[in-house]
């Protein structure tokens, strides 16, 4: 993974080229529509809100480089294995979102 590159990516260090390659445009999204298996280019298009065609295959090209999806014919796109094992490791920002979401803000104003 040391040897792993990403656009725009300064460092070499493991997370950072891992988190630089997932805050790019619409990776993550890509990632996450993977999760229940592989789509075609136009069913993830679609599942992305009509992402430019453009960018999403750019993405899909970088997370490709990186072993996260891979691509066969009559299928699509699909996470690999370890495409799978990094949404594992969301599964706990998954569920905080989902607590997160359902709390009542704060409120804004102070009594006096």
């Amino acid at each position: 993974m040391t040897d792993r590159r990403v656009r725009g990516s300064r460092t070499g260090r493991p997370i950072m080229v891992l988190l630089d390659l997932l805050g790019r445009r619409w990776a993550l999204r890509v990632l996450w529509e993977l999760r229940g298996g592989p789509l075609t280019s136009r069913a993830l298009r679609s599942a992305c809100d009509e992402a430019s065609p453009t960018v999403l295959q750019g993405r899909l090209a970088e997370l490709r480089e990186a072993g996260l999806v891979d691509h066969s014919t009559g299928q699509g796109y699909g996470l690999t294995a370890r495409g799978r094992e990094l949404l594992d490791a969301f599964a706990p920002l998954y569920d905080f979102a989902e607590r997160w979401a359902g709390d009542k803000p704060a409120s804004s104003t102070t009594p006096g």
